[in-house]
Parts: structure tokens; C-alpha cells; sequence
């Protein structure tokens, strides 16, 4: 029997192909175990965390710019003319009511007092005089013996009299009024501001400039400005009866903001529109017992316009926006699936957002897990706060 030798050429092909399909398995081996790791991930679903949101009583606060303004203020003018004598007061300081402010030169006043004076008691002499011969001349023309004339003459010539002494009371008290202006008082309590005129000065009754001027400045008055639009949306919600009429607290940030220690209330809302700025004024008013707020200061008022009585109070890490700014939530919808729905969030409130619009009573809003959520894909929802559950890896170990 005769043994062939092996071919050659048939042993390397062989081998070849052995070496080839080691090849391809152990590339095979290399691209799973990048894949998975060396092992399978979790299966199903992401989880994802909920709140299951009810409707309830919220206050919709607002914040708009204000000024401040004096609660009084008053021009102290002259009542009547002359040079200032003395000056009464410190600038800058508190006067009271009544307090003199101002002396103007008195002495012409006085003498015009004192010629009153003497008018007067001139025309009660001659109306005293003229009413005695009235009277004494009443019985003789009773009697025709003296014409009756006479005695018409007399009785006209007493009622006269007694004119010219009215008319020389009113003088003189005129004078005296006069005389009384020239002691230039406070017209209001407050804080006075630098004086305009100085000893020495020559003041009218009919000028153009105040001498000093007064502000009270404790309460306080800021001026709010409130646009048109935004007051007509909150007419309209109360009178649908989505929102119910706030209390009448405002608070306020200074320029520096920081916040102003005490509350104030509001007066008085304009009845009229301005025509440059298209807003209408609230008025309140503040405490200011410091001193801490001047006329003219610039502040920020917070206060809350309305009460939103079907408003949700939704977890900011569940309400994202989109390309154009719109706020979104993820709903658990039906089978699972996760909703994507754009809702009005108007404002914040702590660690929530106030939506009043765009869910419903009931809904499961995705707090947790929104970063993974994509729209309708689905989910394996638990209530927030559970532990998120991996899964144990499936599957055999490669030999």
C-alpha cells in the first residue's frame, strides 16, 4: 500500500482559513464586548419620577417701578409785602404747624393798624351823636314840632353813621390781618428745606418764588405706574371669577435692592390714563418713620393684584423651555407614554412655578427624569422620591 505524501500547498490553504475565521470570531467578541460592555445594560423603559398635581388658591403678585412722594408738601409764601427781618427756623430741620418762620418789617402795617383804630372809634363817635338826635327827634314830629323831614334826615344820617363804623371795623381788622402776616407762619408739620430769601431781602405778596418749602414725610406716598393692558387682563379675570380681589399689601426694594422694612397699603388707583406713558397710577402709602425715604427716590413695589383660585404649583426642575421661549412640561399620559404640553407659567413662587394654564387636576407631571424624557416615548413612572431601580444584567457570560 502506498502512503502520499501530504500536499503542501493544500496544508497552507487550510490554515489560511482557519486563520481567517479566528479572525472574524474574535472581531466579532470585540465589537459586543464595546457595546455592552462586557455585559447587557437594564432593560425597558426609563424611569421617571411624578407629582400628581391638584388645583389651589394662589396669590399672583406683581412688580412695577414707583416713586416716591411727599404725603404734604406746601410753598411758604408771603402774604404781604416788605424787607425780611429775621429768620426763625434751621434749614433742614422739622417745623411744626403754626411755627414762626419769617418777620417782615411790621411797622408800616402797624401804623396802618393803629389809623384804622382811630377811624373807627371816630365813626362810633359821630354814629352815637347822629343816633341821639334820631332819637330826639322822633317824639317832636310825633307832635309836628318839628317838620317830619327833619327827622327823616336825622334817622338816615344815624343809620349812615353806623354804616361808617362797620365799614371802618372791617378796616381794621383788615389792618390788623396784615399786621399779623408780617410773623410768616408754618403752614404744615414737616421737614423745611433751604430758604429762598435771606435777611434783608424785599418780598412780595404776588411773587413767583415759595421763601422755603415743607414736605411731611412721614407716612409716605409712592407713586406706582401700572400699564393699561396689564389692569384690563385683571379686570377681566375677576370679573370671569378665575381670580378674586387681593389684600392691599405692598412691599418694597429699594435702589440699592435691598428691601424697604415696612409694609404699605394702597390709597387710590387713578381714574385717568397718561397720555405719554399709557399707565395708570396706584397710590400707596408707607410708615417712614426714619426718615429713610425722600421725595423722588426710585424703589420697586411687590404686591399681589389677585388671587388665582385654580392655579397649580408645579416643581421648577419639571418646567423647561423650548427654542422660542415657551414653557413645557412632560405628562404621564395613557400607556405610559410621556406628553409633552406647553403651559403659562406666570410667576415664581419658592422652589415651584404658578401655571394657570395648560394642565389639568390630576395629572402626573414628570419632576424627575425630564433631562432623559423625549416626547411621546415611553416611561416607567414612580412617584418622585423612590429610589431609581436598575435592573440586574441578563444573559450568560461569553465563554
Amino acid at each position: 500500500m502506498t502512503v502520499r505524501s501530504p500536499d503542501p500547498a493544500r496544508i497552507s490553504t487550510t490554515l489560511a482559513l482557519l486563520a481567517a475565521l479566528a479572525l472574524l470570531s474574535g472581531c466579532g467578541k470585540s465589537d459586543t464586548a464595546k457595546q455592552g460592555g462586557g455585559r447587557r445594560g437594564p432593560q425597558g423603559p426609563p424611569q421617571v419620577g411624578y407629582v400628581v398635581i391638584q388645583p389651589t388658591s394662589v396669590p399672583i403678585t406683581t412688580e412695577l417701578a414707583g416713586r416716591t412722594t411727599a404725603f404734604e408738601s406746601s410753598e411758604v409764601r408771603p402774604q404781604v409785602s416788605g424787607v425780611i427781618h429775621r429768620r426763625f427756623f434751621t434749614e433742614g430741620s422739622l417745623v411744626k404747624q403754626g411755627q414762626p418762620l419769617y418777620q417782615i418789617d411790621p411797622s408800616l402795617y402797624r401804623a396802618a393798624a393803629n389809623q384804622a383804630q382811630a377811624n373807627l372809634t371816630s365813626a362810633m363817635a359821630t354814629a352815637e351823636a347822629s343816633r341821639i338826635k334820631a332819637e330826639r327827634y322822633k317824639p317832636l314830629a310825633d307832635i309836628e314840632a318839628v317838620a317830619k323831614q327833619d327827622y327823616t334826615d336825622a334817622a338816615a344820617q344815624a343809620r349812615q353813621s353806623q354804616a361808617a363804623v362797620a365799614q371802618n371795623r372791617a378796616a381794621l381788622d383788615t389792618a390788623r390781618i396784615n399786621l399779623r402776616f408780617t410773623t410768616v407762619p408754618a403752614p404744615i408739620t414737616g421737614r423745611i428745606g433751604r430758604s429762598l430769601y435771606t435777611v434783608g431781602a424785599l418780598v412780595t405778596n404776588n411773587q413767583a418764588d415759595p421763601l422755603a418749602t415743607i414736605q411731611r414725610l412721614d407716612p409716605i406716598y409712592v407713586d406706582i405706574q401700572r400699564s393699561t393692558a396689564e389692569l384690563l387682563t385683571l379686570r377681566r379675570e375677576l370679573a370671569t371669577g378665575g381670580q378674586t380681589p387681593a389684600n392691599a399689601d405692598v412691599r418694597l426694594k429699594l435702589e440699592d435692592g435691598s428691601d424697604y422694612g415696612y409694609t404699605g397699603t394702597v390709597e387710590f388707583s387713578e381714574v385717568v390714563v397718561s397720555q405719554t406713558t399709557g399707565t395708570v397710577t396706584i397710590r400707596a402709602r408707607f410708615p417712614n418713620p426714619q426718615g429713610l425715604l425722600l421725595p423722588g427716590m426710585f424703589v420697586r413695589a411687590s404686591f399681589a393684584q389677585s388671587i388665582s383660585n385654580n392655579a397649580f404649583l408645579i416643581p421648577q426642575p419639571a418646567v423647561s423651555r423650548d427654542p422660542k421661549g415657551n414653557a413645557t412640561v412632560f405628562v404621564v399620559g395613557p400607556d405610559n407614554k410621556a406628553i409633552q404640553r406647553k403651559v403659562t407659567a406666570t410667576q415664581a413662587i419658592g422652589t415651584n412655578w404658578v401655571v394657570t394654564a395648560g394642565v389639568n387636576a390630576g395629572d402626573k407631571v414628570i419632576v424627575q427624569g425630564v433631562g432623559k424624557t423625549i416626547p411621546n416615548q415611553v416611561v416607567r413612572p414612580v412617584p418622585a422620591g423612590q429610589p431609581e431601580h436598575i435592573g440586574a444584567p441578563t444573559g450568560k457570560k461569553p465563554g
